[in-house]
C-alpha cells in the first residue's frame, strides 16, 4: 500500500465528518458538524460545493437521484444536493433540547443509521436510532455518551459500532432482513494515548478502518482476531472519519477538524480540518444508499 496521504481540499472545517460516497454521481459527500455545512466535492474536477445549514448536520447519506438524507442537531431530513431545499423526517429526540445527532450511515439494506450526543458529550446521554425504509424512527441502543462509527460485515451478519469514550468496537449479530442487532462482544480496543476511536469504514476483506481524534492516524484492524494490521499517519491531529471512494472503491477519502487545537497543534498541522485522500491496495465496502 503507498501511505501517501494528500490534502484534497483545504477546507479548514471546524468539525470535518460524516462522509459518504455516491456512487451513482460520482461525488463525495461531507459535513462541518460545528460551521453547519454540508460539503458536495467532485474529484473529477477538483471541486468542493458547500451548502450552508441553519443548524449542525452530523452525517449525509446518499438517497438517490440528487437526493440525500442529512442526520441534524433537530432531527432527521431529506436533502436536495443540488438546492440544499430540505424536508423533514423525523427528530426522535424533540424533548431532549441539549442533544444532536452526531455520526450516521446506511446499512445493506437502505435503512439510515444515526446516532446522538449532549453537546457537551453528557455520559449516556446519547442514543443510536435507524430510520426503516418505510420512514418510521426506532430506537436500537440506549445509554450512550458520544455515538460515532459504523460499519457492516462484507457477508452482511455483523453490525460494528463506536461509542467513543469506551475507546473500543463492539460487533452485534446483524439481521439483515428486520434490521435486528443482538449479542454485543468487544472486537477492538483502542490503546490508551493514540487518540479515541472516531468514524470507520471496512474494505471488502471485511477489515476495519478507523479514525483517531487526537491520534493524528488511521489504524486498520482485523476484527476477527482483535489484531491492528497497518497504522495510517494523517498530518492532521484529530482525524474524524473516513470512507472509500471513486470508481473502483480504491481511494479512501478522510475527514478532520480542527476544533479545540492548540496554537502549536495548529503550527505542526497547518491543514487541519481539510479533506485528506489516501490511494490503496485494497477495495472498500461501498456506500450504501437510503431507500425510503
Amino acid at each position: 500500500m503507498t501511505e501517501n496521504v494528500e490534502l484534497r481540499v483545504d477546507a479548514r472545517a471546524t468539525l470535518g465528518e460524516g462522509p459518504s460516497w455516491d456512487e451513482a454521481n460520482r461525488l463525495l459527500y461531507w459535513v462541518d458538524i460545528e460551521g453547519k455545512k454540508v460539503f458536495v466535492y467532485n474529484p473529477a474536477v477538483n471541486e468542493n460545493k458547500t451548502i450552508e445549514m441553519d443548524q449542525m448536520v452530523g452525517a449525509i447519506v446518499p438517497r438517490s437521484g440528487n437526493e440525500a438524507v442529512i442526520a441534524m442537531e433537530k432531527g432527521l431530513q431529506f436533502m436536495n444536493t443540488k438546492t440544499g431545499e430540505l424536508h423533514p423526517i423525523s427528530d426522535p429526540e424533540s424533548d431532549i433540547q441539549e442533544n444532536r445527532f452526531n455520526d450516521g450511515k446506511c446499512d445493506p439494506e437502505g435503512r439510515f443509521w444515526a446516532g446522538t450526543m449532549s453537546f457537551d458529550a453528557k455520559e449516556g446521554n446519547g442514543s443510536l436510532y435507524c430510520l426503516e425504509t418505510d420512514q418510521n424512527i426506532t430506537k436500537k441502543i440506549g445509554n450512550v455518551t458520544i455515538s460515532n462509527g459504523l460499519a457492516w460485515s462484507p457477508d452482511n451478519r455483523y453490525m460494528y459500532y463506536i461509542d467513543t469514550p469506551t475507546r473500543k468496537v463492539d460487533r452485534y449479530e446483524y439481521d439483515l432482513e428486520t434490521g435486528d442487532i443482538n449479542n454485543p462482544v468487544t472486537v477492538v480496543e483502542i490503546p490508551e494515548g493514540q487518540g479515541n476511536p472516531d468514524g470507520m469504514t471496512i474494505d471488502a476483506e471485511g477489515n476495519l478502518w478507523i479514525a483517531h481524534w487526537g491520534g493524528a492516524r488511521i489504524s486498520v484492524w482485523n476484527p476477527e482476531n482483535g489484531e491492528l494490521q497497518k497504522i495510517i499517519p494523517v498530518p492532521a491531529l484529530n482525524v474524524t472519519s473516513c470512507v472509500f471512494g471513486g470508481d473502483e472503491l480504491n481511494e479512501l477519502y478522510i475527514t478532520t477538524a480542527s476544533t479545540g487545537m492548540t496554537e502549536e497543534d495548529l503550527r505542526k498541522y497547518p491543514h487541519a480540518g481539510g479533506l485528506f485522500k489516501l490511494k490503496t491496495t485494497v477495495k472498500g465496502s461501498p456506500t450504501y444508499s437510503y431507500k425510503g
